[in-house]
């Protein structure tokens, strides 16, 4: 009974000219809001590609004198999704061999270096990747080549960042 009393207690948000709002309303609003904003606020993410096989990613990159690089990512992080729309796509176009895994899929089927099944949070475990995103720096055995970068500090320095690590890991895959 005290909770419907507390429901009908008015709350004084608005001048004293309008009528006060009663607790339900608020709450109503509210969720109303956050559902909202839930639905209409999520742009759609920029794809990367999740490979098949790490090993052919490997190889492919190797081919064309480029270190694999692969992010760790989850769905809904905005640090991830500027790498990927700003960075990392567009680097694809120009022959990058970027590809992604999302931290919590453990249902996608994907062969690691070895050629054996695993998933995308399986591949994040084994690399110890503990924040999102996270961007590797691998040559076609999978082993890093270049620091890796975890998580990130500043919108303005990550540009910089990634440039350098891929001008290192690109110097040490040079025959």
């Amino acid at each position: 009974m005290l909770l419907n009393q507390e429901l009908t207690q008015p709350i004084q948000l608005a001048p004293r000219c309008m009528q006060p709002l009663q607790r339900r309303d608020v709450l109503a609003l509210l969720c109303a809001s956050i559902g909202a904003r839930a639905v209409w606020a999520q742009p759609k993410e920029t794809p990367l590609p999740t490979p098949a096989s790490l090993q052919t990613a490997g190889a492919a990159a190797k081919d064309l004198g480029q270190p694999l690089v692969l992010l760790i990512s989850l769905p809904g992080c905005p640090w991830c999704e500027l790498l990927r729309r700003n960075y990392l796509a567009p680097m694809r176009g120009e022959g990058l061999q970027a590809f992604q895994m999302m931290v919590n899929d453990r249902s996608r089927a994907v062969r690691d270096f070895k050629g054996a099944p695993s998933t995308g949070a399986d591949i994040a475990q084994s690399y110890g990747a503990k924040l999102t995103p996270t961007l590797l720096f691998l040559n076609a055995a999978g082993q890093e080549i270049a620091p890796r970068i975890e998580g990130v500090a500043s919108a303005d320095l990550i540009g910089a960042q990634l440039h350098a690590r891929l001008q290192t890991a690109r110097q040490r895959i040079a025959p």
